[in-house]
Order: structure tokens, then C-alpha cells, then sequence
């Protein structure tokens, strides 16, 4: 039945085509058909708004026509490929198409992959473990002579979860091209169902052309029209919801968090971009950063990380609205732009430690040593009750105790880990042997193996950084390191920042290396007063020993992985933004002015970190 509805569409949208005379009868009974023809799944009254019959001549093609990546592009496009799909991108800037995000697109589907192949072991241990306890019923009950218990009958709209594996659906909430979408559906094997989702008319046209041209059924991706808010509410519904959802916009993704919080299934995967550096690393936007993070963030070397722990804490007091928590799998500072993966649960229980796990940073405005402090407090008692508490404050005094100056208050922040380690084991394993499916996976491999090797200790200090606050010759990466590590302290580098220094030593561990260092290295013309001449006042407590420690060298600086990439273009960084009116995805973006700059290979060698490499 279904496809003969779609043989009459087909026709009567070839007589469209080809004939003026149509009439708008004849459209009202094609959209009849074509909704009637859409999948059951999710289907939407606005899922043809696009209007196929508003596309200019060039851009008409018959929707039943199958493509390939060897079919030439119609006048007025090009081709583009990544990955395994190939769209169709106009020559003018219509819909918003951003090379430089094949990073970012190709860590999303092994992330994705990744999140699935956990997500179906963990359902199937839960199927297992059902089993399990009705077996054991059954037999008690055999025990006492009684029958076994009725099979229960599914709610009306839940699927039967008796499949060892079960399809996932995807939802892309702010989709311009579909590229991300068709590459998901091509890439990703075990997907049921994409909407693609857009705001803007020739976005849903893109959408819909590329989809076609990759020969991509509309039962697997179903393009849409519609505002992203009001799609991720519609959704809410525990039997509407999907599995995953990809947030992507042009700048802030904090309209779209609540709804999707909501509208993501129960261990679903939520991916987070968020472009608005300026906004939430930098320190001209304050007010715009807390009204749309509800968080301050800090002039400091560590910014990028602190921009995080806003984007986290976002997600996760907005889930806890709707008594349901985040667990962050991978956390990544990218370029220009930050993207965040985490699982949303429902668990009342784990809501209780939102104040726990919510900080506040203390960092001194001279020397930008930090102290972090959580707003709650979890006490356990005897019998393992736990207690919730006001914590109590501050942890510091009004000047810094080292240099004298006041304190910056950043925050409130997410206050724990930034990634899950056995989450990032998984995913290398999986792009290790996916060469062929990921451009970028040089980069993958480096990025992800870093953050592998993070400490969970929030922040970070720079080489650079610590020699610049006392005036000194620079002291290399590798030499401050090694001192941490002969006291006793845990070391490694951050992604966000090259040349970068995490560690749970105090900030007074810090400056008695350096006061050592200068011990070594005499400084000249400090000014009487200053950050540097407060510092170096004091004697060092503890003298530092500089000679190489043997795990200062981490393993992916020994196998010379690509940790931090060099800018790969001239004039390189966010493109211009998509032409046409009422973007969503547009509104409320900071100017862009935040991206990290790479140093060159001979800056990078004199700090010690050589292992750097452009891909």
C-alpha cells in the first residue's frame, strides 16, 4: 500500500515538474500522500513545509530518483565529500557548510558508535538479568504447583525489548546541509531512524537533495522543518523520545539544553557544540556568560577548561529540573569551539548531589593561583545515610596569601570529571582500526589519548605562564614536571591548552619550583611591590629537583601522536554564517575572538614539547 501511495506521489511531483498548470489541489494531494508515505516513527504535520514545489529549477529533482557519488552535480552546486557521503553544496552561501568541522563531525560518529556498542552490552545485561529473576519465579513457583506468571502486555506505543540489539534513533536539532545527518545514517550501522531537523526553507531543501543524491531512504532520515525548541518539547514523552540527540548550532546552544535534556531517552547520548568562545571563555561578555551559562568565567590561562564546567554544569542543573542527571564521557576544547558528550539518567537519588558536584574557583587576579570550593556537602553516616549540607566558606582570605592581589570569583561550574576513561579506552580501540572512515583520525587518536591521561584535578597552569608571573628564563614543561613528580604529586598535560600543567599540588608547591628555579637562574630588575617580587620574597619551603623524572614523558608524547593541531588553513576559524532570515541556531552569538592559536614547532621544542606535530 505504501508504496503505491509513493508511486502516485512520484508521478504526480514528475507532472509538476514539467507542466505549470498545476494546481494547488493537485499540491494539498501530493503532501496528502507524501505524509501518509513517511514512516510511522515520529512522523511530523510540518515535515514537507520546505515545499518541494518553491525550489528553483536546478535544484528539482524526482524524490524517487537513486544517485551516486559519481553522478555530476546539477548546475548551480558542487559536490563535496567527507567521509562517506557526498552533498551537494550551492554555489551560493544558502545553507551553512563548514569544512574545518570534519573533526568535530568524525569524533561525533565514533563517539556515537562507541555510545551504542555500550549501550546494547548494557541492555543485554539487563534482558539477561530479567530473565534471570522470572526463570528463578517461575521455578519457585513450579516448586508450589503454581503456573507461571503472565507475560505483561506492552503500553500502547512501547516497542517489544526482547531483542538482544535494538535500532537507536538520532535526532539532529539544528541540521543546515544534513551533511552530519547523512553521514550518520551512512556511517552508523545499527540506526533506525534520523530526524533533520531546520529552521530555514533551502536548509530543508539541502536536506532533503542530499539525502537523495546518497540514495538514503526517507524511513531512515526524515528531513523537517521546524524552530529546534519546539521540536525537542514535542518529544518529552519517555516513548518519543530519542536516543540520541546533536546539538550544533551557530554560537550558544543554552536555548535548546533544557528541551533537550528532556527529549533524550533514558542513558541516552546528548552532543553538545558550542561556539561562543568569547562568550564563555573570555572576560568582556560576564553578564551575557551568566545569563546563559548561569556562570561567571575568569581571565585566566586555564579559561577553556573553565568554559566546560559551564557548558556541564548548563546541562546538568537543567536535568535535575526534571530529576535526571548527566555523566560526562569525553569533554573537548576544539579550535574555536568546545563539544561535550554526555549520558542523561533519570535518578532522583543522584539529583540529591547537584550542590556536590556544582564549585565555585577562587583565582587570584596577580598570580592565578586557584582554589576551588563545592557549594553542597555530603556527609555518610553510621548506617550509610547520607546527609546534604551547605558547605561552608570561603576557602580563602580576602588577598592572596603569595602575591597579595584579590580574588576573581568563576562559577558555579561543574566540579567533577570532564571524561570517563573506560568511555575513552573504547573509542580508541574503535578509531584505531577505522583509518579509512576517519580523515582526521591522526588528531582523534592524539586528542582522545591526552584526555585519557588527564588527572581529574580541575585547571591547569603553563610553563610560560609560571615563568612569566616571576620574570624568570623559561623554565621547560618537562622540568616543572619532574619536580612535582619527585614530591610526590600527580602530573599530566590538559587538551585544551598546549604546554599546559594539570596536578593536585597546591599552588604553594608551584612557587616554591619556581623560587628554586630562580635560585638557579637569577632575576634581574624586579619592581619593588610587584606580583614577582612578593613571590620571590619568600624562601622556598622545599628546595625542587629539576633532573628528569621518568614519568614526566607521557605516553602520548612518546609515541609522537598528534596532541594539538596546527592551524590548517590560512585565515582559518568559524565561517561566515549561513545566509536567510530568522536563524535560531544564529541568534544570540558572541563575535568570535577566542580561538587558540597554535605555536610553531621551534616555541613548542623550546618549552619542552616537541612531540607536537601538524596533521
Amino acid at each position: 500500500m505504501r508504496r503505491g501511495l509513493q508511486g502516485i506521489a512520484s508521478t504526480l511531483i514528475g507532472l509538476g515538474t514539467r507542466s505549470l498548470g498545476y494546481t494547488r489541489r493537485t499540491t494539498s494531494l501530493v503532501r496528502t500522500l507524501a505524509t501518509a508515505t513517511t514512516p510511522r516513527y515520529h512522523r511530523h504535520d510540518s515535515d514537507y513545509d520546505y515545499d518541494y514545489f518553491t525550489m528553483s529549477e536546478s535544484q528539482q529533482q524526482p524524490l524517487n530518483q537513486k544517485h551516486n557519488v559519481d553522478t555530476p552535480a546539477p548546475p548551480g552546486f558542487k559536490k563535496v565529500t567527507e567521509g562517506k557521503a557526498t552533498i551537494l553544496f550551492p554555489d551560493t552561501n544558502e545553507v551553512f557548510y563548514n569544512p574545518i568541522q570534519e573533526f568535530n563531525r568524525d569524533i561525533s560518529i565514533a563517539a556515537i558508535r562507541t555510545w551504542d556498542q555500550l549501550f546494547q552490552e548494557e541492555r543485554r545485561a539487563k534482558l539477561d538479568a530479567k530473565k534471570a529473576r522470572k526463570d528463578a519465579a517461575d521455578a519457585k513457583r513450579a516448586q508450589d504447583g503454581l503456573p507461571p506468571l503472565p507475560k505483561k502486555e506492552p503500553y500502547e506505543g512501547q516497542e517489544e525489548n526482547s531483542s538482544p540489539t535494538r535500532p537507536i534513533t538520532i535526532l539532529e536539532a539544528l541540521s543546515a546541509s544534513g551533511l552530519r545527518s547523512v553521514r550518520y545514517a551512512k556511517e552508523i550501522p545499527n540506526v533506525k531512524h534520523i530526524l533533520t531537523n531546520d529552521l530555514e526553507a533551502d536548509a530543508v531543501a539541502s536536506i532533503k537533495r542530499n539525502a537523495d543524491f546518497n540514495g538514503i531512504s526517507p524511513d531512515l532520515l526524515e528531513p523537517h522543518k521546524g524552530d529546534a525548541i519546539d521540536v525537542l518539547y514535542q518529544h518529552r514523552d519517555p516513548a518519543k523520545r530519542y536516543d540520541v540527540i546533536d546539538l550544533d548550532p551557530y554560537g550558544t546552544a543554552s536555548p535548546f539544553i533544557d528541551g533537550a535534556v528532556q527529549a533524550v531517552s533514558e542513558g541516552g547520548l546528548l552532543c553538545v557544540t558550542c561556539t561562543d568562545l568569547a562568550v564563555l571563555a573570555g572576560s568582556n561578555y560576564t553578564e551575557a556568560c551568566f545569563s546563559k551559562y548561569g556562570g561567571h568565567p575568569v581571565k585566566a590561562e586555564f579559561t577553556h577548561e573553565v568554559a566546560l564546567r559551564l557548558v556541564l554544569n548548563t546541562l546538568s542543573a537543567s536535568a535535575a529540573r526534571y530529576k535526571r542527571h548527566i555523566v560526562p564521557l569525553v569533554s573537548l576544547s576544539i579550535d574555536y569551539y568546545l563539544r561535550v558528550f554526555v549520558r542523561v539518567y533519570t535518578s532522583p537519588a543522584e539529583v540529591k548531589m547537584l550542590a556536590s558536584k556544582t564549585m565555585l574557583a577562587y583565582v587570584c587576579c596577580g598570580c592565578q593561583s586557584t582554589w576551588t570550593q563545592p557549594l553542597g556537602k555530603v556527609t555518610t553516616g553510621a548506617k550509610g545515610h547520607k546527609k546534604f549540607q551547605v558547605n561552608t566558606g570561603p576557602p580563602v582570605d580576602r588577598h592572596c596569601e603569595f602575591c597579595g592581589s584579590k580574588f576573581h570569583v568563576a562559577g558555579p561550574m561543574w566540579g567533577k570529571e570532564l571524561h570517563s576513561v573506560d568511555f575513552i579506552n573504547r573509542m580508541l580501540e574503535h578509531v584505531k582500526d577505522a583509518q579509512a572512515l576517519y580523515r582526521t583520525q591522526p588528531r582523534i587518536l592524539g586528542m582522545l589519548s591526552v584526555c585519557k591521561e588527564e588527572i581529574e584535578s580541575p585547571f591547569y597552569y603553563t610553563a610560560n605562564g609560571l615563568s612569566g608571573t616571576v620574570h624568570s628564563t623559561s623554565i621547560k614543561l618537562l622540568q616543572v614536571m619532574s619536580a612535582l613528580l619527585h614530591q610526590g604529586y600527580k602530573v599530566s598535560g590538559s587538551h585544551a591548552a598546549e604546554g599546559s600543567i594539570k596536578t593536585d599540588a597546591p599552588p604553594s608547591a608551584l612557587w616554591d619550583i619556581m623560587r628554586s628555579w630562580v635560585k638557579l637562574n637569577p632575576v634581574k630588575n624586579i619592581a619593588e611591590g610587584s606580583t614577582a617580587a612578593r613571590i620571590l620574597a619568600v624562601e622556598p619551603a622545599t628546595i625542587a629537583n629539576f633532573e628528569m623524572h621518568p614519568d614526566a614523558v607521557s605516553e602520548s608524547r612518546k609515541k609522537k601522536l598528534v596532541r594539538y593541531q596546527m592551524n590548517p588553513t590560512k585565515n582559518w576559524g568559524p565561517q561566515a554564517r549561513a545566509g536567510g532570515n530568522n536563524k535560531r541556531k544564529a541568534e544570540d552569538s558572541a563575535p568570535e575572538g577566542s580561538s587558540k592559536e597554535a605555536k610553531s614547532e621551534e616555541a613548542v621544542s623550546e618549552e619542552g614539547d616537541s612531540s607536537a606535530a601538524k596533521e
